[in-house]
């Protein structure tokens, strides 16, 4: 099924630093809002390397979203994905096809990102492959912060790889 990205990128002009996903899981496009998944790690994980605490679990609808972006835009980190529309199975970036890029001009042109960091090996291989040679940027591969990386990747190996992010 072709899905096209249905969030607004979170970002300001104070931005330095672009965080990238593929393409919203299905609980984040019915969340309206980012890695919103329950058992998604990345909302711990940037609250840990920013000395954060969150309120809000990641079901807590327009409350859990607001806090969330203002975490980001406090630490000037803004958010999007990689992909403006792609077939996708579910929460599967492995069965993504037919991917379509997103366009990154207004949002670098309108903010201070130098940066840009990738949640996973897939979407890195999209920005690589389809928007760096547009942005100038080299990206930096993070690793995912799916459920489905639980094993590869404890909690504590995560906060360390994201430390990059306030380095």
């Amino acid at each position: 099924m072709f899905v096209t990205h249905p969030l607004e990128p979170v970002w300001d002009k104070n931005c330095t630093v672009l965080i990238l996903g593929t393409m919203p899981s299905p609980k984040s496009r019915a969340a309206g809002f980012y890695y919103m998944h329950p058992q998604n790690r990345f909302w711990p994980v940037i609250a840990a390397v920013t000395g954060e605490t969150l309120t809000y679990p990641n079901s807590g609808g327009e409350r859990a979203a607001a806090e969330r972006r203002a975490l980001v835009l406090r630490h000037h980190f803004a958010l999007w994905d990689v992909l403006a529309g792609c077939d996708i199975t579910g929460a599967d970036d492995a069965s993504i096809t037919s991917p379509l890029a997103n366009d990154f001009s207004f949002l670098l042109a309108g903010s201070h990102i130098a940066n840009v960091y990738c949640t996973g090996q897939t979407a890195y291989k999209y920005y690589t492959a389809l928007c760096q040679t547009a942005t100038h940027i080299p990206a930096v591969c993070l690793p995912s912060t799916s459920p489905a990386n639980r094993g590869r990747w404890p909690l504590e190996k995560l906060i360390e790889a994201y430390g990059v992010l306030t380095a």
